[in-house]
């Protein structure tokens, strides 16, 4: 009961159904019970209607006393014509002596003082409707009907009658429920349209095909989405001046470094200065990081753009950094059935990769080995960048997609930025990043997975290098 209440609370679309259908219902139970009693009256006014009409042709064609015993009056399907008939008798008349069952109690001893009109008069135990009529010849005769079977007709005339409504209101209930979740169509749409965005998509909500009752609701979200955006733009106008401020100082300080790697001193004094510029380069790298960072973040994603060859951007890649793959003895391969066509742009996905690389390079021992491995199936391609290093372990997998964050125990030099720019650019094109152990029995190696939805496939050179 209490799930019932929480979900009435929260959802306007099932109350709404809720209250709809309550209110059909009461008003299907009024309008059946008034229907029910007019024509159950007016079946009984249909059988006052049959009494006259008997009275008058009795009048009008002169019958005799013998000719109209008992005449058979129209009946229900389930009334027997014993049940259904219609006396009509002088008034007046007693019971023979000795009556039986059956016609043996005609004529009803009805009184002759009765007046002229209808009346119901209860006969042994019975109740009879009795029509009183004075004939032209002046005898006076009464036209009768056993009550019991006056409302048995009357009731199943009624029940005829609302039999329509009941069974529609069953119908009526599911479509009002129907048309209360298409009412709501647009709204549910609506959530899944913003649900769906990434978060630099923050364009504003159009509010056409909407109804007017939720645009105020939609115009104070895009004036939110106004402000995050231009907050957000701020910000990362913010991270590119400075950065684009720092990388003069640094060019200079790292030219002063070199002008003074030329000069005499002494190897205490060259340590020093070896650590100096190593610091400078990592600034400097860093720099590059938040640059890139900051466009690729600030850079909405373009829905035309697409990369013909990934192949050929794995290649690129691996001509980029292989001095620093050689200078550590690792092996880089390539792994791939099939090129593939992908809806990024090539610029990003070769931000995308070389950052992969560049990360698994960094972090994986003297002669190990890095691979890049490309597979398309399914609707979704999947690229993979596995190695032979430490690996992350799964409660630090959510937090390397944050800036600045170094795993406990690196001693590696880096900025902290690859794997965010990478979530930052996989996040754009709508592709996934799933982080894995590249061998799961000795819990060790990195496998980086970056499944991209919708991607077609083209029988290339594909193979293996």
């Amino acid at each position: 009961m209490d799930g019932l209440k929480r979900r009435l609370n929260d959802s306007i679309r099932l109350r709404l159904s809720l209250w709809l259908s309550v209110a059909i219902l009461v008003f299907a139970v009024i309008a059946g019970v008034i229907s029910f009693a007019a024509a159950f009256d007016e079946a009984h006014e249909l059988q006052d209607d049959v009494l006259r009409q008997v009275a008058a042709l009795v009048d009008n064609n002169h019958l005799q006393t013998s000719e109209f015993r008992n005449i058979q009056a129209p009946q229900a399907p389930q009334a027997s014509g014993e049940e259904a008939r219609v006396v009509v008798q002088r008034l007046g008349v007693a019971t023979r002596p000795g009556a039986g069952d059956g016609d043996d109690k005609l004529p009803l001893p009805l009184p002759e003082t009765m007046a002229d009109g209808l009346s119901t008069v209860t006969v042994g135990k019975e109740p009879y409707r009795v029509l009183v009529r004075t004939l032209q010849s002046g005898t006076r005769i009464a036209v009768a009907q056993e009550t019991d079977v006056r409302d048995q007709i009357a009731r199943t005339s009624a029940i005829r009658t609302i039999m329509p409504l009941v069974a529609f209101v069953p119908v009526l209930l599911l479509v009002v429920g129907w048309l209360v979740r298409r009412i709501f169509r647009p709204v549910a749409s609506l959530s899944r349209e913003i649900d769906g965005r990434q978060y630099s998509e923050l364009h504003p909500v159009s509010t056409e095909h909407l109804p007017n009752e939720i645009r105020p609701f939609l115009r104070a979200i895009n004036n939110l989405l106004s402000r995050v955006a231009t907050s957000v733009d701020a910000e990362h106008r913010f991270v590119a001046d400075a950065a684009h401020e720092l990388r003069t100082p640094l060019t200079a300080l790292s030219l002063q470094a070199e002008r003074l790697a030329e000069a005499d001193m002494s190897v205490t004094a060259r340590e020093r200065l070896a650590e100096l510029r190593q610091g400078i380069e990592r600034g400097r790298h860093m720099l590059e990081h938040l640059l890139t960072l900051s466009s690729v973040q600030a850079t909405p994603s373009e829905g035309g753009a697409r990369t013909d060859s990934v192949l050929r951007v794995f290649r690129q890649t691996l001509e980029t950094l292989y001095p620093l793959a050689e200078a550590k003895g690792i092996d880089l391969g390539i792994e791939a059935r099939d090129d593939a066509s992908l809806p990024i742009s090539e610029a990003d996905l070769s931000v995308l990769i070389k950052n992969l690389v560049d990360n698994a390079i960094r972090y994986t021992p003297a002669g190990g080995r890095v691979d890049l491995m490309l597979e398309s199936g399914r609707g979704q391609t999947l690229l993979c960048v596995k190695d032979t290093g430490p690996g992350i372990a799964p409660k630090e997998r959510d937090r390397v997609f944050d800036a600045f964050y170094r795993g406990l125990g690196t001693s590696e030099v880096g900025s902290g930025l690859g794997l965010s720019i990478v979530k930052a650019i996989a996040e754009k094109a709508g592709a996934d990043v799933r982080l894995a152990y590249a061998d799961e029995r000795a819990r060790s190696g990195l496998s980086v997975t970056v499944v991209v939805p919708e991607a077609s496939t083209s029988a290339r050179d594909g193979g293996v290098a």
